[in-house]
């Protein structure tokens, strides 16, 4: 099941319970010493930095895929340690990436440090609007280079767990075939370890398959979700040779598709996969281009939330832009209202992630 740390850090208790996170995620992704040091002390600067700049926010601590699949390659998964906070933002983004740079009662590591210690390191802040950070450990040089087309789409997600369990009951995973490459976000019904024992049954049920089109995908996911609670599921395939993405949604996953700038919204048939299936699933196709970025978000993101110019940027590390969606979306006084997960498909930008 998709265990998730949620540290809010308000105190400099806190702080410890970050690191502590970050240790326990680092043990379950087989991490050695040396890099579990490394992502307790990334948490903890980022963290501190919480405190110091912006009077307070949000750790996410996970274990997820790396960035870029390469093809034939077995991934090492890394822990992802997310903050999101809704301070004054950054006023000199590129003196804080300084390394080096460091600020009165840090650790002394800063953001510089921390990026160079991670495998994958990206932010963003707007001054008035407060500062996303993502920063993933695992094994060093476990990316192996891969220049055909299906290397140069990224993924990533954050998962929030309601209220602050143990346990979110979404998921998600992306796997790759060759040239497609395929985005899965399943919310398990419910809350709490059940509806995580489902939405987890979709996530192996789509690795052990990463070759079927979605709507087969959904199909096989069907029968893997057969004696669970079941879970609304939408699955994305980008086909990087045709050129083309290729969608199936079964119940309250939205999906949304930025087009140079204007979105689209790609619709999902009513149902619950593993427990009431539609008898006929409907497959849409659209285009994939440099210039795109995919959306799937659980339904615990409000309704009324809309796309901004931010949530499609191709030059972010697409956990960035899932963590801005979900800290537009909501404030210190109106949190998540239920386990809330947004993942994103984005094209590499031409120099590279």
């Amino acid at each position: 099941m998709p265990r998730v740390w949620d540290v809010p850090v308000h105190d400099s208790t806190r702080v410890r319970d970050a690191r502590v996170a970050a240790e326990h995620a680092a043990a379950l992704a087989g991490l050695d010493e040396q890099r579990t040091s490394t992502a307790a002390l990334v948490a903890t600067e980022l963290a501190t930095n919480l405190l110091k700049h912006a009077g307070g926010g949000q750790v996410i601590v996970d274990v997820v895929a790396p960035p870029v699949l390469a093809a034939g390659a077995r991934h090492s998964p890394r822990v992802q340690i997310a903050t999101v906070d809704h301070g004054p933002g950054i006023a000199d983004v590129s003196a804080a990436l300084r390394d080096g740079f460091t600020t009165t009662g840090s650790l002394g590591a800063g953001l510089g440090t921390c990026a160079r210690l991670a495998e994958d390191f990206d932010l963003h802040s707007v001054p008035g609007r407060g500062t996303v950070v993502v920063a993933r450990v695992g094994v060093p040089g476990a990316r192996v280079a891969d220049t055909g087309p299906a290397g140069r789409v990224r993924a990533g997600a954050v998962n929030v767990p309601f209220g602050g369990a143990e346990y979110s009951g979404d998921a998600w995973a992306w796997v790759r075939d060759g040239d497609l490459v395929t985005l899965m976000l399943a919310d398990g019904l419910g809350h709490g370890p059940e509806a995580a024992r489902a939405s987890g049954a979709a996530v192996e049920a789509l690795r052990a398959a990463p070759h079927l089109p979605p709507a087969e995908a959904v199909r096989r996911l069907d029968r893997a979700l057969s004696g669970t609670r079941g879970a609304a599921v939408a699955v994305a395939q980008v086909d990087t040779r045709a050129a083309v993405l290729r969608f199936t949604g079964v119940g309250n996953i939205g999906a949304r598709l930025c087009e140079s700038g204007a979105w689209r919204h790609l619709v999902s048939r009513p149902g619950i996969v593993g427990t009431h299936r539609p008898s006929t699933l409907r497959e849409e196709e659209v285009p994939w281009a440099d210039d795109r970025v995919l959306v799937l978000h659980s339904d615990g993101l409000p309704s009324r939330w809309s796309p901004t110019s931010d949530t499609c940027r191709i030059a972010a590390d697409p956990a960035v832009t899932a963590a801005v969606t979900i800290r537009d979306a909501s404030s210190p006084a109106r949190p998540v209202r239920d386990d809330t997960a947004v993942a994103v498909l984005a094209p590499t930008p031409p120099d590279g992630p």
